[in-house]
């Protein structure tokens, strides 16, 4: 199994370079886990307190169990990934099927930040895109699908999102083998990680 590593600030356009890798692949061949899958169970705190959580941070992170459902996969067993609720900033009790496959990209904004995970990528991706577009990309998203309202984005933005993304999420480029600039549809660069992918998995 191939494991690839995409990481990159929030906004950046993670999500849009990931299908771009995997629609040339048949289904069934590339599998894909997001990191937002395992934010820690927050069910012990009320749902007022949950949302004053700094899920930006590292800590928000349930590295361990990622780790343990990476090495399954990769010797061969299926695992079932945490399902995780935007609007209730919690995880839901449902959880989602996945079985190994030739590769796995495992994407999000701290995938890159955890030595411990990082050992296990055979591809580290960084997705960059500049400030301005990262935010008003995650001010359209959390409105339109994470029922958030502007000044709660903005508020958030201002005191978690911007400094977490200077502290922790820009020092990982120095990890990253390939840094996609993404700004624009960047065909060249998606086309070289599918022709390493290729020649990996043939």
């Amino acid at each position: 199994m191939l494991i690839i590593g995409l990481g990159g600030g929030t906004g950046s356009g993670k999500t849009t370079v990931v299908q771009q890798i995997v629609s040339d692949f048949p289904e069934g061949q590339v599998a894909v886990i997001s990191q937002d899958s395992y934010y820690k169970d927050l069910s012990h705190l009320s749902r007022e307190d949950r949302t004053k959580v700094n899920f930006d941070h590292p800590n928000a992170i349930d590295f361990p169990l990622l780790c343990e459902h990476l090495r399954e996969l990769k010797e061969g067993r299926s695992i079932l990934e945490p399902i995780y609720s935007f609007i209730e900033h919690n995880r839901t009790k449902e959880t989602r099927l996945i079985s190994p496959t030739q590769v796995l990209v495992v994407e999000g904004i701290l995938i890159l930040t955890d030595p411990t995970i990082r050992d296990l990528f055979d591809i580290k991706i960084f997705v960059h895109a500049d400030s301005d577009e990262r935010l008003i990309r995650r001010l359209k998203r959390d409105i339109a699908e994470r029922g958030r309202d502007l000044e709660e984005v903005l508020s958030r933005y201002q005191t978690t999102l911007k400094p977490m993304h200077q502290q922790f999420i820009e020092p990982t480029k120095e990890y990253a083998d390939i840094i996609i600039p993404n700004n624009r549809f960047n065909t060249v660069a998606v086309d070289i990680v599918r022709s390493i992918i290729n020649e990996r998995i043939n």
